[in-house]
């Protein structure tokens, strides 16, 4: 092999050696270009589900929407301030008996159950008239959302007729459907369906069912809730009539009796 043969292969081939060390380089920095850009939009992507994901707690859930609810829809046959005063009977009876309930309460399901009859028998005779305040407490004891569900149901009762509104409250707190404190059985719409199969004027009903199960009366039910709050009423259930507790005689508690019961309103409407 000549001298000069060997020189010009050596040339070469230093010449090839800088062209691939080039190619090299340009494909190690692609790599990392690449490599810097997926490294971004990852972070990004963590960032932004962690914002999603703090949004998403933040967002306040369905009651707590409806407590929110500046335009409230109110049932029907109410009055007053987004509907929550609700008085039924006679407008010539002169007299009007408070009732203050939590739908879950199960000293009210005793009350009903007892007295609840004789009631509607004296606001159907006009004997005086009853204003209807109800709570929803028990909810937050047991972190539950019967209460509120069952009180937006009554709403959706309310709107079909007063007399709708008494009887399935009536059969919400009945024996047959009202349930332990601690089983959250109203928080179902299913359920409350169910309870008003039992009422003539709600059974099949669709304009009552889509109503519950819309929750069309979810804010009213809350706004009712914070009227309970600010009347001062410590617990339920609580009677009154011209701003004075109705009680059992030699009680502090609301009467659990027919008898008890109207021998306790008459004296209040003597007074």
């Amino acid at each position: 092999m000549s001298k000069r043969n060997t020189q010009t292969n050596k040339a070469a081939a230093r010449e090839r050696l800088r062209a691939e060390r080039e190619r090299q380089a340009k494909k190690d920095k692609t790599r990392k270009q690449v490599v810097v850009a997926v490294s971004v939009v990852a972070a990004l992507a963590v960032v932004g589900g962690i914002a999603y994901g703090v949004n998403e707690l933040n967002k306040p859930g369905a009651w707590e929407a409806a407590a929110d609810a500046k335009n409230v829809t109110a049932p029907k046959n109410t009055s007053g301030d987004d509907g929550t005063t609700v008085v039924i009977g006679e407008s010539g009876a002169k007299k009007t008996l408070e009732l203050y309930e939590d739908s879950r309460c199960p000293v009210c399901a005793t009350f009903e159950q007892g007295i609840g009859e004789t009631l509607s028998k004296d606001v159907e005779a006009g004997k005086y008239k009853v204003k209807y305040v109800g709570a929803t407490f028990i909810d937050n004891i047991d972190n539950g959302e019967g209460s509120k569900n069952a009180l937006s149901a009554l709403g959706a009762a309310l709107d079909v007729s007063p007399e709708a509104f008494l009887e399935y409250k009536a059969a919400l707190y009945s024996a047959e459907f009202h349930p332990e404190e601690s089983d959250d059985k109203f928080a179902k719409d299913s359920y409350l369906i169910e309870v008003a199969d039992s009422v003539d004027a709600l059974k099949g009903n669709k304009a009552f069912q889509k109503n519950v199960e819309d929750g069309t009366f979810d804010a009213w039910a809350m706004k009712m809730s914070k009227a309970f709050e600010k009347s001062g009423v410590q617990g339920t259930p609580t009677l009154k009539m011209d701003d004075k507790k109705v009680t059992a005689e030699g009680s502090e508690n609301a009467p659990m009796t027919a008898d008890e019961f109207t021998k306790a309103v008459d004296k209040a409407l003597k007074a």
